[in-house]
């Protein structure tokens, strides 16, 4: 009965996450109830996140998630404390199956639906809140059993050590997760890129575009850039830096569109004239638009209400969206960053020197931007039909 309840009936929103601002102006997420009560528990957990020094993006991302599954308990009767694995597994296929809200106040011309990765993390999220609370009694230990079942790596993955006596290849795996084909990882061309570019109407949208495939920041990093990082002189000494040559800066902070650096660690990246060019050319579009002249954010709108205000992931997207259907091929903003990359790497730019760069924290999450082109492919397969015409000759 709950199976077909639960794909027959939208949900109502009975929880929600929300935006705190305390004392101290830090900004936070909360769970909230219709009333505007905080969900203590789920609270504690995103506090706990805080306290781990998680990503900010990341506890936004969880608090959704997390309201998301109060909500369901909530609409069909299931006890968000004691759910048992049939209900869990209920909800999961219900995630995929349940159309996802319209888009602003027009509806979308086709449903719109959840795919089974984002299932899977929103499954993970539920997992790990259950597992949390557990370790603070509020939930039985026998509810988090259930979420794991043992499993056997006879393939590790990069960078995992399986121990002197394959010891570790013996894990605790999720029992609840549908099982979804590895996508591969996704790049784009110098040309595709130049495309791109070429299809933008204004001066800052090509810089936009430039700055992802010429440093390889993500697209967060990007939208909470402030005009004091962009260190654009030959000699920055007047600006208080000691680094030599053009340069920005990708620091951490709060900002007021959301825009978050995933790395804690602050970097600089070096540009070059190309890019010191189109930022200037930006910069004149900008200084049309009196409403820009108090901000401080390095990309605000200039086009659409509300001008001056800096841009947000939403409207970035719908950009690069526009975008890539004037190219003809897919063209997200992540993927700039791998072709950044991708392209450092095979330029024989040094691994530590990539990964410096790219902000990554552990070498290992290197390994996604190092692979095989479609050229390399058929390079190996020359070279070999090659040695075989040899050796028959």
């Amino acid at each position: 009965m709950l199976g077909t309840l639960a794909t027959t009936v939208a949900l109502h929103r009975h929880f929600r996450s929300e935006r705190a601002i305390a004392a101290d102006e830090t900004t936070y997420w909360v769970v909230v109830d219709e009333s505007f009560e905080l969900h203590v528990e789920a609270c504690a957990y995103l506090a706990g996140l805080r306290g781990a020094d998680r990503a900010y993006n990341t506890e936004r991302t969880y608090a959704g998630r997390i309201a998301l599954y109060l909500s369901y308990c909530r609409e069909f009767g299931v006890d968000w404390t004691r759910p048992s694995l049939a209900q869990l597994m209920v909800m999961m296929r219900w995630l995929v199956d349940e159309p996802l809200p319209p888009r602003g106040r027009r509806p979308d011309p086709e449903p719109r639906f959840r795919s089974k990765e984002t299932a899977n993390a929103i499954m993970g999220t539920v997992g790990e809140f259950l597992s949390w609370s557990a370790l603070q009694g509020w939930v039985p230990a026998s509810v988090v059993s259930q979420l794991v079942q043992p499993k056997f790596l006879h393939f590790a993955p990069p960078g995992f050590d399986p121990g002197e006596d394959g010891q570790h290849r013996a894990i605790q795996a999720r029992r609840i997760k549908f099982r979804v084909a590895v996508r591969g990882y996704e790049w784009l061309s110098d040309e595709q890129i130049t495309q791109i570019i070429d299809c933008t109407t204004h001066a800052r949208d090509r810089f936009l575009v430039s700055l992802l495939a010429v440093t390889g920041v993500r697209i967060g990093e990007a939208l909470g850039l402030r005009r004091e990082d962009m260190h654009f002189l030959p000699d920055s000494t007047a600006l208080g830096c000691r680094i030599e040559g053009p340069h920005i800066h990708v620091r951490r902070r709060l900002n007021s569109n959301g825009a978050f650096a995933k790395s804690a660690q602050s970097r600089w990246i070096p540009v070059e004239a190309d890019t010191v060019a189109l930022y200037a050319d930006y910069r004149y579009e900008r200084d049309e638009v009196t409403e820009a002249a108090g901000c401080d954010m390095v990309f605000v709108n200039l086009f659409h209400a509300p001008l001056g205000e800096p841009m947000k992931y939403p409207s970035t997207y719908e950009l690069f969206k526009r975008l890539a259907k004037r190219a003809g091929f897919t063209a997200r903003p992540h993927m700039f960053r791998h072709s950044a990359i991708t392209r450092w790497v095979r330029s024989g730019v040094p691994r530590d020197v990539a990964q410096n760069m790219a902000g990554h924290a552990a070498p290992q999450s290197m390994d996604p931007y190092t692979h095989a082109t479609d050229q390399d492919k058929r390079d190996a397969v020359k070279m070999v039909a090659a040695k075989r015409r040899e050796a028959r000759a």
